[in-house]
């Protein structure tokens, strides 16, 4: 069986996306005060929560266009209710969803190259999926995650974890 990067992205994206929408959804259930929440960090340094969320969906639909050289869908960064930011998760999610998986042909060693405000890192295709975009991509879901619980809201590891996929065949590795 071989595996394409649009058959580790696609499906992780899609199924992280959904389970920080997920959370979003149980926010709102719980009835939150949005304005605190959208000022909640865990330290003083970090980004608060719609930041949290905008940089996971960012992240995916980023990834998924630098892997398959289109333009991703931009929004204004200035989402300022939860809806606001279900509806960013819901673009994201599209634009990963309607990507197909030829676009992803010759990904794998696709020169990839990031600039941040404090470096521009160099990259191929499958390097940057799993070295950078997935670990990035999981921090910023599981910040949302760890705000929602400090700010109260009743979740647990199944709400991360979102829709587990029991089709998938295991992998062992020796």
């Amino acid at each position: 069986m071989t595996l394409s990067l649009h058959d580790i992205a696609a499906p992780a994206f899609l199924r992280g996306l959904d389970a920080l929408d997920g959370l979003l959804d149980k926010a709102v259930a719980a009835g939150l005060d949005e304005a605190a929440l959208f000022e909640a960090r865990l330290a003083p340094d970090m980004r608060p929560f719609p930041d949290q969320v905008r940089m996971a969906a960012f992240s995916a639909r980023g990834c998924v266009a630098r892997l398959t050289r289109q333009d991703w869908p931009k929004t204004g960064d200035d989402e300022a209710t939860l809806a606001e930011l279900k509806a960013t998760i819901a673009l994201s999610r599209a634009f990963v969803a309607d990507t197909p998986a030829s676009a992803y042909d010759g990904a794998e060693t696709r020169p990839i190259e990031l600039k941040t405000p404090l470096a521009t890192m160099t990259f191929v295709g499958a390097g940057y999926l799993t070295s950078f975009a997935l670990p990035n991509f999981y921090f910023h879901i599981s910040m949302a995650y760890a705000l929602l619980r400090q700010a109260g809201v009743t979740i647990g590891k199944r709400d991360f974890l979102g829709q587990v996929d029991l089709t998938a065949p295991p992998v062992f590795h020796r």
